[in-house]
């Protein structure tokens, strides 16, 4: 007789209780990555939070 496997029941439940954090999470990096792709070096000069967090 094969021995249960509960890990297929655990993450069948998991997912169910944390599917809206993932996409929350999906969605969330794609607009950061997406935003932050298109600035430019023109940008980081003209920006007041760059130029007070420069460390060079």
């Amino acid at each position: 007789m094969r021995k249960f496997d509960p890990w297929p029941v655990f993450f069948r439940r998991e997912f169910n209780r944390n599917w809206p954090f993932l996409v929350g999470f999906v969605v969330t990096g794609t607009i950061i990555v997406k935003f932050t792709a298109g600035l430019t070096e023109e940008d980081a000069k003209n920006s007041p939070f760059v130029q007070e967090h420069n460390r060079k």
